[in-house]
């Protein structure tokens, strides 16, 4: 597991890394070999046509990996739990994941390894 070097009773010291926009374009550039111009050029428009595609409206679909849909999310009350105050929660657009069956294998398999 890679974690990120701070203080060790830091609650990061605990967590994993995560993975940004800039370490997939490093490990395009390793991986692949384009040079790193290149590979954040990628990076940043595989995300764009996601993007574009989810504010449409549209789902997206990866194959191996899963599904982005967007949900509409009707109004309802919330409750501010300090006060106990009701609070309106407006109406808003989500955008939803859904791990495709060979990706939840595969998290799996790698729990189990993990547990052994």
């Amino acid at each position: 597991m890679v974690t990120r070097n701070s203080h060790p009773h830091s609650a990061a010291a605990e967590s994993p890394a995560t993975l940004t926009k800039a370490e997939l374009a490093e490990r395009l550039h390793e991986r692949i070999g384009f040079n790193k111009s290149e590979s954040k050029d990628i990076v940043d428009a595989f995300f764009a046509v996601i993007a574009e595609q989810l504010i449409a409206g549209e789902e997206v679909r990866i194959a191996g990996f899963g599904q982005f849909q967007v949900r509409n999310k009707s109004p309802r009350p919330g409750r501010n739990p300090r006060t106990g105050e009701l609070v309106p929660i407006a109406a808003r657009r989500v955008v939803t994941f859904h791990a495709s069956p060979k990706l939840k294998e595969a998290l799996q398999d790698g729990a189990s390894d993990g547990d052994q």
